[in-house]
This record gives C-alpha cells, sequence and structure tokens, in this order.
C-alpha cells in the first residue's frame, strides 16, 4: 500500500472522527505531572459482553503484533506441527536472545528450511542486555535476531507443509486468506482495514473489543481444540513470549493461564482462563504506558489478591540523580 502524501492524508483525517481517547496514565516528577497518556481500553467479562471501559469503546486500531497468537491458531489448524516451545515463539515478539533464536531455527529445520527462508526484516535483538550480549559477540542485524522471527519460521514452514509458495510466502494469497479468516472468527467482526506490520506480515484493523473477544477465547479454550493449545505454549513458556525482563513475560508468571501479548504503539491484550479478557490502546504509542493501565484494570476486575501480584508491574519510578523522584501510573 503505497502511504498517502501529508497534504492527502490530512484532507482524509479532515472528514474521519478521531478517538475519543481518555487520560489513563501520568507520569510525575516532584510534585508535578509531568507527562499525561491518553488511551482507551475495553474490559470483557466471561460472557463477551463488556464490563468497564475507558475512553473510546468503538475506535478501531491495528493490534500489530499482538496478532501473533491468533495467526498461530490458523497455522496450528492448517496442520503444522509445533512443539510447545515452537509455538510459543511463533506467538512472540522476543527479546533475541540465544534461545530465541535457537528456538525459531528449530521450526525451519523442521521444515527442512534454514534462515534464508525467512522474509522479515532484519535487525538486532530487542532486549537490551541480549543486544549488549550479541554485539560483543561479534553479533550484527540479521532476521533470525529480528523479535518476530519466530512468527516468520512457522509462516515459511507451512508454505513448505502445504506446498505453498516459500520463497514469496508474505505474498500467497491462500496464506494471507488463512490469517485474515482466523483473525475474523476469533475476533468476532470483520476486519475494516488491512495494511502491512513493520516486519512484513499483514496487519488488521479492528475493535478493542474484537481483540479482547479473541483473547478470551484463547485463555478460555477447550482442551484439544487450537486456540488451547497456544494459550498452554504461551502461559507455559512466558519466557519465549517475550523475555527475562519483560513485562508480559513477568504479567504471565504472576496471573497463571493469562495469556498475554503486547504490540507496537501502545498496544496489550490480556486473556484469562474464565474467558474474560481486556485491550489497551494507547493514543500516542508509548510502550510505557500500556502496562500501568492494564495493571490497574485487571486488579479491579480480579481483586485484591491479583492486585498484590500485578504490584510490580502497576508503577514505576521516575528517578532523579539515581533516586526515585516521581512515578509513572495509571489514573
Amino acid at each position: 500500500m503505497t502511504p498517502a502524501d501529508p497534504q492527502t492524508l490530512r484532507a482524509s483525517l479532515a472528514n474521519q472522527a478521531l478517538p475519543q481517547h481518555e487520560p489513563l496514565v501520568i507520569a510525575t516528577r516532584g510534585d508535578a505531572v509531568e507527562s499525561i497518556h491518553y488511551g482507551s481500553a475495553v474490559l470483557l467479562d466471561a460472557s463477551g459482553s463488556i464490563a468497564a471501559s475507558r475512553g473510546d469503546a468503538q475506535a478501531v486500531f491495528y493490534p500489530r503484533s499482538a496478532l501473533k497468537p491468533l495467526f498461530a491458531v490458523g497455522m496450528l489448524r492448517a496442520g503444522l506441527q509445533f512443539d510447545d516451545q515452537q509455538l510459543a515463539l511463533a506467538s512472540a515478539s522476543h527479546s533475541g536472545a540465544e534461545r530465541h533464536q535457537q528456538v525459531a531455527a528449530s521450526t525451519l529445520a523442521a521444515a527442512g528450511l534454514d534462515e534464508h527462508a525467512l522474509r522479515n526484516s532484519t535487525d538486532l535483538p530487542y532486549g537490551a542486555a541480549e543486544r549488549q550480549r550479541h554485539l560483543a559477540a561479534g553479533g550484527k542485524a540479521t532476521q533470525l535476531a529480528q523479535n518476530c522471527s519466530g512468527k516468520h519460521a512457522a509462516l515459511a514452514a507451512l508454505c513448505q507443509l502445504k506446498g505453498w509458495d516459500t520463497a514469496d510466502y508474505l505474498n500467497d494469497q491462500r496464506l494471507l486468506d488463512l490469517l485474515q479468516d482466523t483473525v475474523e472468527e476469533l475476533a468476532g467482526e470483520e476486519i475494516s482495514g488491512v495494511s502491512t506490520d513493520g516486519c512484513g506480515t499483514p496487519v488488521y484493523r479492528m475493535s478493542l473489543a474484537g481483540l479482547a473477544r479473541a483473547f478470551g477465547k484463547l485463555a478460555s479454550a477447550a482442551e484439544g481444540t487450537a486456540e488451547h493449545r497456544v494459550a498452554a505454549a504461551m502461559s507455559g513458556y512466558p519466557e519465549l513470549v517475550a523475555g527475562e525482563g519483560r513485562d508480559v513475560t513477568e504479567l504471565m508468571r504472576v496471573l497463571p493461564g493469562a495469556v498475554a501479548k503486547d504490540g507496537f504503539e501502545g498496544i496489550q491484550a490480556v486473556g484469562l482462563p474464565d474467558g474474560s479478557a481486556l485491550a489497551v490502546k494507547i493514543a500516542d504509542g508509548s510502550d510505557r504506558a500500556r502496562m500501568p493501565i492494564t495493571a490497574k484494570l485487571l486488579a479491579e476486575h480480579l481483586g485484591s489478591e491479583a492486585a498484590l501480584a500485578l504490584e510490580s508491574l502497576a508503577t514505576s519510578p521516575a528517578l532523579g540523580g539515581g533516586q526515585p523522584v516521581g512515578l509513572l501510573a495509571a489514573l
């Protein structure tokens, strides 16, 4: 899709109603509010009805990498054979640790492929510590180190299995139809637009309720279903879904059975074993703001025991001279 020039984009936006986001997270320094992050959030109960919302419950957006677990469901249904670690990594935006790269390589090897089959962008490891180790060892930006390599390895492996085009899998219409159909089914709504994610895969525009609905289905799915297998792999290997020191990994560790996935531009989705679910969009795309409001809304939904477990994710200090002088916290 060719991007619009600024003048055309301004003209098109003039005819659109912008999302009615509200303040969700503030950053303080001393006794002043230094920054405000606006956004929207929708919490569904176990029946799929909206139990609570903040901001614009009807806004549509691109969930970005939060779509990966839904893609993994479609690939399982299509017959791709994963072990649980490969399945967790197919659902991941991983940190690029050596283990992450090894699991992605194992997905390719099981299909008789290697890194040359990948069509994602090249990058250094996403995690700061992982990047430092990678560079210290003489590493460079590669497709295997890029945070989406688990998903891309699975896409290439599925095309190899089905006899589809592995050399240009991102443009194989059979694969694209599979991904879109799976997303629409799990979200319970037709997608309202298609674009391309940073790594090259399609990304589908949908409502916050649709994203939450899909994650509620994953987390509460019956044993033997593809949805249950994805959820079990993610909650069983949370360190593969993100990485050590990452908040998504920590959330799944403190809430057993939860399925959580972030996405670029301030996206967070969480499904719980009873089928209730939460989806968050931060208006300015800030990554730091998605987890404080997620932790707050989950704590309000689940009660005091969960609030205690989520306490470390609910706030983070602002430092001055190495000492706490303020706070990042949800309103």
